[in-house]
């Protein structure tokens, strides 16, 4: 059985936020839900210093429904941030 990594790359945007404090709680937050509920291992690599903008990079690692996992993974970020966020995800084998 051949072995998958999915990397998503999240951009949040977060229009409400009004300061840099508050950000990072959401932020926080959002990478322990990913890492309980999907076992992802979860970085924010962009935009710290910007309130109103996160982007998190998401990595999950399995088998065939590595993808399956991945498609749930947005759902579940874009049901938790209705004010708007874009994934960009590469899926690939050990054998890439």
């Amino acid at each position: 059985m051949p072995a998958y990594i999915a990397i998503t790359e999240i951009r949040l945007h977060l229009p409400h936020v009004t300061s840099l404090k508050e950000k990072r709680r959401i932020v926080k937050s959002l990478a322990a839900q990913l890492r309980q509920r999907f076992g992802a291992a979860v970085a924010e690599t962009a935009e710290q210093d910007s309130w109103r903008r996160a982007v998190m990079l998401v990595a999950l690692v399995g088998g065939p429904d590595t993808a399956a996992r991945a498609d749930e993974l947005e759902r579940f970020v874009e049901a938790r941030c209705p004010d708007g966020c874009n994934f960009a995800r590469q899926l690939r084998t050990f054998a890439d």
